[in-house]
């Protein structure tokens, strides 16, 4: 008990007993797919490069986050981050903190055939890259980009790197991939690859989420349940995890289902999000967002930037509101937001 206080007063604890060690730290906003429930065929405004923070700055606040606020996960995320040049040197600055972190990537996988094994090399833990479906003609579909073979492909070097369990996550139209659920599974037992389902949330740039149209946690589980048999893991391995994980044929296969609007997980939040440009986000869904890039720029040193990400922290709310009737969607999508 005495650990946990003193993680509490350290650490960035909010106003509900929650500790954030899990930061999602996003290295650019740009991508080069065009999901069509993350953003328009003709893209976005970007952030300009002053906007955004340099490698020394990046490694600068991770460091901040791991040797005086208890973080002990970082995800490096984007858009998409394998576009940041400078990504191999930044996981490779990071391993060498003390305490070392655990560090991973989300991607969408293109171009992670080209970098795996660098990554692997620079003290990057394991990947999880953003896979909707196996079917070529519904990818390009969905990402407006016939680039299917390159994220088998970065899957598969990811894999023979060894960053492992290689995670995939997907998220299920209806009337676009909502059949493909099973195929997708099968795809990933037979690799070894770790699936999870995302129901799709409010975080397009388009607002253009539709609660009545979205594919539910229990929709997912009757598509499964046609062809697999599927029952609860032991629930006590969940902790903060995000994903309901559930054995497939009776284990020790797995497949998660990440259910954040009909079965949210707020009270077991462990996270917080660094912006591309330097924002401290408590939660995906915040109105607000709190400055460190200035402060960082005008020479604050360790404590102060440490104690401004604490007081950040102290504004999070109990839950993300989405079942509120007052619910809005944040300005920036998922794409500025990092995952």
């Amino acid at each position: 008990m005495t650990a946990i206080r003193e993680a509490a007063h350290n650490g960035l604890a909010d106003r509900y007993g929650r500790v954030a060690t899990d930061l999602r730290v996003s290295l650019t906003d740009r991508c080069n797919l065009r999901c069509t429930y993350c953003m328009p065929e003709e893209g976005l405004d970007w952030l300009g490069k002053p906007e955004l923070l340099t490698d020394d700055e990046v490694v600068r606040l991770v460091s901040v986050a791991v040797t005086q606020l208890g973080v002990h996960e970082i995800r490096f995320t984007g858009g998409e981050p394998l576009l940041r040049r400078g990504l191999v040197g930044i996981v490779a600055r990071t391993a060498e903190l003390a305490p070392r972190p655990e560090i991973s990537l989300t991607t969408n996988g293109i171009g992670l055939a080209r970098q795996a094994q660098a990554l692997k090399d620079a003290g990057l833990d394991r990947v999880n890259v953003s896979l909707d479906t196996v079917n070529a003609d519904t990818f390009q579909q969905l990402a407006r980009r016939d680039r299917l073979k390159d994220v088998i492909a970065g899957l598969e070097a990811a894999h023979d790197a060894g960053l492992t369990p290689v995670k995939v996550n997907a998220v299920l139209m209806r009337g676009v991939n909502d059949t493909d659920a099973p195929q997708l599974l099968e795809f990933c037992l037979a690799r070894g690859y770790e699936l999870r389902f995302i129901e799709q949330m409010p975080l397009d740039a388009q607002h253009g989420w539709d609660r009545a149209t979205m594919v539910t946690a229990d929709d997912i589980l009757g598509m499964l349940t046609d062809r697999f048999h599927l029952t609860p893991d032991d629930a006590s391995k969940r902790g903060s995890a995000p994903a309901e994980s559930f054995l497939v044929d009776g284990g020790p296969r797995t497949v998660g289902i990440i259910a954040s609007v009909t079965r949210p997980f707020c009270g077991d939040c462990d996270r917080v999000r660094l912006t591309a440009d330097g924002q401290i986000r408590d939660c995906l869904f915040a109105r607000t967002e709190s400055d460190l890039r200035s402060a960082l720029r005008s020479g604050a040193d360790d404590a102060e930037l440490a104690d401004r990400w604490r007081r950040a922290l102290l504004s999070k709310l109990p839950g993300h509101g989405i079942n509120d009737p007052s619910f809005l969607q944040p300005s920036r999508p998922m794409s500025a937001i990092g995952g």
